[in-house]
């Protein structure tokens, strides 16, 4: 059976919160440095679907193999067209093409929703493999925040990229704001 990638649902919560512990407790993506509960996931993901962004999962054979979220950029109402991306892929599941599958579709969603820019902040120079994925969808770098978080015993940078999206900035935008 082939990867499904698909809106996630509460029943993928648990899923969901083991995948972000891991990447919390082990990785960079996130600068969080204890994991947050099940209550806590389910609180931010709702948060987002309440204000109109997507969140989706990938699955395969009934198990999640990772998820994807947009979220605002900046909470000021003159970023309200502009998303930042987040991809979270299962350590089992990590370079089989997962996150490519997840954040073409996060594009597209965010596409059918008119938002105009998907921003990247990747946690630490070193995820080659994260920058990667983002420059071969279209984002291009647009700088270095060096040094700006600190976890595993190590000064971390954060690189940020940006895509635009569908109309991208030649017309106005039509999200309303909130």
């Amino acid at each position: 059976m082939s990867i499904f990638i698909r809106p996630s649902s509460e029943s993928d919560l648990d899923a969901i919160t083991a995948i972000y512990a891991h990447a919390v407790t082990h990785g960079t993506a996130s600068f969080e440095l204890d994991p947050p509960d099940k209550p806590e996931m389910a609180r931010r993901r709702n948060a987002l679907l309440e204000g109109g962004y997507p969140y989706l999962v990938a699955e395969k054979d009934g198990t999640i193999l990772g998820y994807a979220y947009a979220g605002a950029y900046r909470t000021r109402p003159a970023y309200r067209s502009t998303v930042e991306d987040s991809i979270y892929v299962a350590p089992s599941a990590q370079g089989q093409g997962v996150g490519r599958l997840l954040l073409t579709a996060l594009i597209e969603a965010c596409e059918t929703r008119d938002f105009r820019l998907m921003v990247a902040v990747i946690g630490d120079e070193e995820s080659k493999g994260s920058i990667g994925l983002h420059q071969s969808l279209g984002f291009e770098p647009v700088g270095i925040l060096k040094g700006i978080g600190y976890k595993h015993g190590r000064w971390l940078s954060t690189v940020l990229m940006q895509r635009p999206l569908g109309r991208g900035m030649l017309e106005p935008p039509t999200r309303p704001i909130r």
